[in-house]
């Protein structure tokens, strides 16, 4: 997909049709999962099936006739499954930036006073106008009936409506058009060095341009972000083998790599040895 959004598919054949940022999706079997970042905030839909949305904390479950909101620069895995006999089908509509400045001018909204939402997936209630709004937009299942743009977007508007009806605080967390924070690099990094993340991406999640965020990166290491990085995953690999609960097949791709060969070569690097060495030296 040409867009923002990316997910990486782990699982069997499915299908994603983009008309105007509202996607639709068909998964014929259950998928092992797929990767979430968007860089926008989202609504997600499910139409059939079931939908598990995974943190590293918790466990979402979405089931038929359920939504959830989803914010922007969330890092999350994603389960489509089949349940009760019915392959996931999905609708998600994402609301970018250019057009919630655009919906912000046409609306007039005053500032409320309300926090905003906590970082997270919300779980949204059954409302009338979600209920209206997905009910309006199922005809599109149908990959021969293809909607027109401006369709597509009258219903994104309704979308951002249903949400701003449902809790006052959407109004603040999704017209926030400052530029994000800058947060601790090196605390990012530790939390996420196993996820398949590029430096740019990684720039972006921490609040600064590529440039600045390898400028801010040389007053905190004396390697480079890609070297830390690897350095790192090297690290994590080595004490997964050496405590036998992993094997070199299982661990490459589990602390972020993509490529076995690269790997083995990084690793005999940088530690004067094979991977497969040191899981056979396990205690």
């Amino acid at each position: 997909m040409a867009i923002n959004q990316q997910e990486e598919n782990l699982g069997p054949m499915k299908l994603i049709f983009n008309y105007n940022n509202v996607f639709y999706s068909f998964f014929y079997d259950d998928v092992s999962g797929c990767i979430h970042r968007s860089r926008e905030y989202a609504l997600n839909y499910v139409y059939s099936g079931e939908m598990i949305l995974d943190n590293g904390t918790e466990e979402i479950h979405v089931r038929k006739g359920e939504c959830v909101f989803i914010p922007r620069d969330h890092h999350i895995t994603m389960y489509k499954k089949t349940c009760d006999g019915e392959r996931y089908c999905g609708i998600f509509l994402m609301f970018t930036r250019g057009f919630l400045r655009d919906m912000y001018s046409r609306l007039s909204l005053d500032r409320v006073q309300a926090r905003k939402l906590e970082k997270g997936v919300v779980k949204l209630p059954r409302t009338v106008e979600l209920a209206s709004l997905f009910a309006s937009m199922t005809p599109y299942f149908d990959p021969d009936v293809k909607p027109k743009d401006n369709f597509m977007e009258l219903k994104l508007q309704e979308g951002l409506m249903a949400l701003l009806s449902i809790d006052e605080r959407f109004v603040p967390t999704m017209f926030d058009f400052n530029e994000p924070w800058k947060i601790d690099i090196l605390g990012f990094m530790e939390e996420n060095f196993m996820c398949d993340l590029s430096i740019e991406e990684i720039a972006h999640y921490t609040g600064r341009s590529l440039a600045t965020f390898k400028r801010d990166f040389k007053k905190v290491s004396d390697l480079t972000p890609e070297k830390w990085l690897i350095k790192k995953r090297l690290e994590r690999a080595y004490e997964l083998m050496k405590s036998g609960r992993r094997k070199v097949v299982d661990v490459y791709a589990e602390v972020g790599f993509r490529n076995p060969s690269h790997f083995s070569t990084a690793f005999k690097r940088e530690f004067g040895m094979t991977p497969t060495a040191v899981f056979k030296k396990k205690g």
